[in-house]
């Protein structure tokens, strides 16, 4: 069975496998740690993949420039140069991918979260009665690849503004979040 462990529970003298579900660190994490008594789950949603490349590009530009610079300038280690580069750039990537795996957007029928970080997750919540509006941030790279940011704000002025950032269909992410922010401010 795929997605389950099995313990063996002996009873007398017959055994049984019954099917345990492994717990996710997310999920783990979630249960324990976020949610509330009787708050349910209404959508999980996480950055597009792109996020990865779109979250590295100035780094990739800088790094090929000096590479490219120090190539021009020392034709005798070109091979050394080209090899930390890509090894600057693997490294780039990898981190780039590490945070995409920890960021995550939850919409509870009570609260907006997003789970971010892999070492050390930073967590941002906010009830969505206290949420005074949201909207879709668009940069241009996100325009090419139809992805948008949802940036939550608050009506407390002290209270930071939320952002889902990169996220595939972000208007119809934005509309079922305007919805189940009227629905708890109208208490349903």
């Amino acid at each position: 069975m795929r997605g389950a462990s099995h313990e063996l529970f002996l009873a007398g003298d017959s055994a049984a496998a019954v099917p345990v579900p492994l717990a996710t660190p997310t999920a783990s994490l979630l249960t324990r740690h976020l949610l509330r008594d009787g708050e349910l789950i209404l959508l999980v949603v996480k950055p597009s993949v792109w996020f990865v490349v779109l979250s590295s590009l100035r780094f990739i530009a800088v790094t090929l420039i000096l590479a490219i610079a120090a190539g021009l300038s020392a034709h005798r280690y070109t091979h050394l140069y080209g090899e930390a580069t890509v090894l600057c750039l693997a490294g780039r990537l990898f981190w780039a991918t590490l945070n995409w795996i920890g960021q995550l957007y939850i919409l509870t029928d009570q609260r907006v979260l997003r789970v971010s970080g892999m070492l050390n997750p930073e967590i941002y919540d906010c009830p969505l009665r206290k949420i005074a509006r949201t909207r879709v941030l668009r940069t241009f790279r996100e325009k090419l690849l139809r992805l948008g940011t949802i940036e939550i704000i608050p009506q407390e002025e002290e209270r930071p503004c939320g952002l889902w950032q990169m996220i595939a269909k972000p208007t119809e992410i934005n509309q079922k979040l305007n919805d189940t922010i009227r629905r708890a401010k109208a208490g349903t």
